[in-house]
């Protein structure tokens, strides 16, 4: 009976070693080989399979078996979520457990510029290390998958910076511009001056593109959106170069000639009265604004001054004297 006693004396002793080795353990720095250690757990792994990748990917350094009865005895095997992580040297095992329970997935951030093309948005994402979805996939069959079948893309992303994790979809990236565009477009349509020329949210969607590739001075945008509101009112061409420029793709080498300006497209406000039939760019917040709360102005006709800024005029004359001064270079 001693000895048995002794024996159990001894088992206990060991289990509480142990346990102290583990509580000690948990809280010290680890020293990672490759750093930042990457690892991605995908849905449905088990804790076991967690605890192996771990090991593998050079974070923990422990047997794998060791660390998997840690994560079942703690619970906290069954709480991690699935994601893209990195881990650093001298975060502590218990630091990456709690990543990993947590969720703080490792994100890397995507930048669309006001006044981009959803052609250079393709060419964005086909740098990022994402999930490559979209790149077998005409325009066309881009917007069917994302649920608009017959909608042009362009000016359906909103410019902002997203994050995702790495491995992320190409489709739930651009999902998440174009929801975030539905709502600005909505909130800056419910904002509308309602003497406004404009019928539909999408002709002001339409109006913000151009008045973004107008200009990107905010100080100018209203005032610019106001000369086309006008000539769309006077039944005038809005003769703006930049639905010119969309329309020739890429026969476009960077120089506007006048054989452009009398060629025929859907998109040559040169040669076609009213609005073109798509956006032409995507247009930021303010851009959008300016569409559907236009400034009142008399102006018809405006030219850039060369520094950012628009040079406005009220006639043909007038803006005939300052297309000599700001682009013939003439007094």
């Amino acid at each position: 009976m001693r000895r048995l006693f002794f024996l159990l004396i001894l088992v206990l002793a060991l289990l509480g070693a142990a346990l102290a080795s583990v509580v000690w353990w948990r809280d010290q720095p680890l020293q990672i080989a490759s750093t930042p250690a990457e690892l991605t757990i995908a849905r449905g792994t088990s804790a076991r399979g967690v605890a192996e990748q771990l090991v593998s990917s050079g974070v923990m350094t422990v047997p794998s078996d060791l660390l998997y009865a840690w994560l079942r005895i703690t619970g906290e095997g069954t709480r991690i979520k699935a994601g893209y992580y990195e881990f650093e040297s001298g975060m502590t095992p218990q630091q990456v457990i709690d990543r990993l329970v947590k969720g703080e997935q490792s994100l890397h951030p995507l930048t669309i510029v006001e006044g981009w093309t959803f052609k250079q948005i393709r060419a964005l994402l086909a740098q990022q290390p994402l999930q490559h979805d979209t790149a077998d996939l005409s325009d066309v069959q881009i917007m069917e998958k994302l649920g608009r079948k017959g909608l042009a893309p362009e000016g359906r992303f909103f410019p902002d910076t997203y994050l995702f994790a790495k491995g992320s979809s190409e489709l739930a990236v651009l999902k998440q511009s174009m929801e975030a565009m539905d709502r600005m477009l909505e909130a800056a349509w419910q904002q509308r001056d309602r003497a406004t020329p404009l019928k539909t949210p999408e002709e002001a969607l339409v109006l913000a593109s151009i008045v973004e590739k107008e200009t990107g001075m905010h100080t100018d945008r209203g005032r610019i959106a106001g000369v086309f509101v006008n000539r769309l009112r006077a039944g005038m061409l809005l003769q703006t170069d930049p639905t010119v420029i969309y329309g020739l793709g890429d026969e476009y080498d960077g120089r506007l000639r006048r054989r452009h300006l009398e060629a025929d497209t859907p998109w040559n406000t040169y040669t076609r009265v009213g609005l073109p039939p798509t956006p032409i760019a995507m247009p930021g917040k303010e851009s959008l604004l300016a569409a559907v709360q236009p400034e009142k102005t008399t102006s018809y006709y405006f030219v850039a001054r060369g520094d950012g800024t628009s040079e406005f005029s009220d006639n043909l004359q007038q803006h005939n004297r300052a297309v000599n001064r700001f682009i013939r270079g003439r007094p």
